[in-house]
């Protein structure tokens, strides 16, 4: 039970869409979701095969707990090899779309091929349909959803699609789906947009089978409870949201700031969640209220309102309130990350991202790239097409977001990506990320742990594969001191297996601020055929990672990617409580390897992968 047993072929050059059942002997090996999806495509492509071409599959996914009573089950994922990295990618979304593939009774839809002509998938229940997308190609997500709504004459239709960066091949494109929640990193976007579908449309009411209801119900009744009384789940997000971390982060001096040249912003007070919540001159707020995805009792998601007269809505009043308010990733990468503390500028070029489909880490860490480049004189307005691109201006911040989204002039350049973008320009030390994938907002000089989740990650610099900031500053299952590396090889594995599974179960990782996997497995087990432990699913969670590691291995990678840029190896911390310090990844890395039952090159040994059935 719990899971649809069947997924959606959809053969985009041949036009074709095939039911067929799911591999149920691998759905109890991986799960679901991530696990699951990353198993078909190991299976199906070759590692490889370039992301951009037909051979390349996209592969959108639940997970059991998807769509059922349990509380933040509205996640599903894309996995693909992506655009961006060349590393297997795996981006995970919530809202309402998941919900609604889960409840037209299906696990998983694959697609493969490439449409000689851009088209949309139209699914309702059992019946799929490619649908000619032509009024749809060059128009935004959110014009793209409403045309479709309208058209099916139907408004509980939910629609995940990309935008011009998507259509273009930005490498930062992302999936956005229910108008502000987005499958964000990695270019999952770009590689969509290479097979020509343009959106996904689905209606579902089949409802979901369980295994043992009751049961289910009690845990889900058990989990809701501590949620509801755990200081971060029941206050600080759904009050803040992730914009509480912004001066947290800030005071313990690690806060990425100009393109990783300081480790604290003077702005931050200015961009923050508390900010969020002042009251302007007018009487107005830039926090509208919060919100939330199906079935979650967080409530994280923001709704925001930008300020009438400022500079870059006076002729874009369609943006003056949106949801999809700022995040602290996007607070950071469009705020900190550029020097930027302008509110309002922010909010802009955050909304501009969820309306056209774009990664907003990798978009701000770019241009924060750029801008240390323009600084030095590496660049001029002669490249930028006039654009002031100096660090903290906000207009010239507005106007190259813009600029990217139409894909015209410099924002060409940007749409590459930082790695591309700095080689291209004979400075790749510029570069702040991993496996070509930019860093989220966490500087690893501050905690240490971050550094070594960064380094190894499976999908490129990533904080929502490892968070180690939970125990690192949050004390979340118990505290480590953020600046020692004592234990963190240890701490980042387990936090990767658990993650692994978590993601593959169809839960929303913020549950594990206040959930143990034991809450997590209970619900499972309930909910599912067989017998799920907290053990049985951390041993899930080792096989995924494990699985993923062998694609990269097979895609080119070597342990020599597991590495961070020279400046955060090098270069000390100017201030704050890591002043002077360096991350230290030498230290760790070899303990980490050792834990995982890798060689010294980082290759997984067969004993490890025979204990793992892989």
């Amino acid at each position: 039970m719990a899971w649809a047993r069947k997924l959606l072929r959809v053969n985009l050059t041949e036009g074709t869409c095939t039911s067929e059942p799911l591999n149920m002997e691998w759905a109890f090996q991986y799960l679901g979701s991530r696990g699951l999806a990353s198993k078909y495509l190991v299976e199906e492509i070759d590692p490889r095969v370039d992301p951009m071409s037909p051979e390349n599959k996209l592969i959108m996914s639940t997970g059991p707990l998807t769509g059922t009573a349990a509380s933040t089950s509205g996640r599903y994922t894309v996995t693909t090899k992506g655009e961006l990295t060349g590393a297997i990618a795996c981006s995970n979304s919530g809202g309402f779309f998941g919900c609604e593939m889960k409840n037209a009774g299906w696990d998983m839809i694959i697609f493969e091929g490439k449409s000689p002509k851009p088209v949309y998938l139209f699914l309702q229940n059992d019946k799929p349909e490619l649908i000619d997308a032509a009024d749809y190609w060059g128009k935004s997500v959110w014009d793209t959803e409403e045309g479709i709504k309208a058209k099916h004459q139907d408004p509980q239709i939910r629609v995940a699609s990309i935008g011009l960066p998507g259509e273009h091949g930005v490498k930062f494109a992302c999936i956005v789906n229910d108008l502000d929640r987005a499958a964000g990193r990695s270019g999952v976007g770009a590689v969509m947009g290479s097979k020509n579908l343009k959106a996904v449309a689905i209606r579902g009411n089949k409802g979901i089978k369980i295994d043992n209801y009751e049961g289910f119900m009690e845990t889900v009744r058990v989990g809701k409870a501590i949620l509801a009384e755990n200081p971060v789940t029941g206050a600080g997000l759904p009050t803040y949201g992730t914009q509480v971390l912004m001066n947290v982060i800030n005071e313990i001096g690690a806060l990425p700031t100009r393109n990783h040249r300081d480790s604290q912003f003077e702005g931050a007070s200015n961009i923050s969640g508390e900010a969020m919540h002042e009251v302007r001159a007018d009487g107005t707020k830039n926090l509208v209220n919060n919100a939330a995805c199906f079935g979650c009792t967080i409530a994280c998601q923001r709704v925001s309102k930008i300020e009438r007269s400022h500079f870059t809505v006076k002729d874009r009043p369609e943006y003056q309130v949106a949801s999809g308010g700022l995040e602290y990733e996007n607070a950071w990468a469009l705020g900190a990350n550029t020097g930027v503390n302008d509110l309002e500028a922010i909010t802009f070029a955050s909304f501009v991202c969820n309306e056209q489909g774009l990664d907003p880490i990798s978009l701000g860490a770019t241009i924060s790239a750029a801008m240390e480049m323009f600084e030095e004189g590496v660049i001029t307005t002669k490249d930028t097409n006039g654009i002031e691109l100096k660090f903290g201006n906000a207009e010239g911040l507005v106007q190259m977001v813009e600029a990217t989204i139409k894909g015209e002039g410099f924002g060409k350049e940007i749409g590459l990506g930082s790695r591309r973008l700095c080689e291209k320009y004979g400075r790749p030390e510029f570069h702040m990320g991993v496996k070509s994938q930019e860093f989220p907002a966490y500087d690893s000089r501050g905690i240490q742990g971050m550094g070594l989740s960064y380094a190894t990650s499976n999908r490129g610099a990533c904080h929502l594969r490892s968070y180690t900031v939970a125990s690192e500053v949050l004390g979340i299952p118990e505290k480590t001191d953020p600046l020692e590396t004592d234990g963190k090889a240890g701490l980042v594995k387990i936090f990767q297996d658990a993650t692994a599974s978590v993601d593959s179960s169809g839960l929303c990782i913020f549950t594990t601020f206040a959930w143990t996997l034991e809450d997590i497995a209970s619900q499972v087990n309930a909910a599912c055929e067989g017998e799920w432990t907290a053990d049985s699913m951390l041993e899930v969670g080792e096989r995924i990672w494990n699985m993923e590691r062998q694609f990269n291995l097979d895609a080119g990678f070597t342990g020599k990617d597991d590495t961070l840029p020279a400046r955060l190896l090098k270069d000390a911390a100017k201030t704050g409580p890591a002043k002077g310090r360096v991350n230290e990844l030498g230290k760790m890395l070899p303990e980490y390897y050792e834990l995982r039952g890798w060689d010294a090159n980082g290759v997984p040994a067969g004993d490890t992968l025979k204990r793992l059935n892989l």
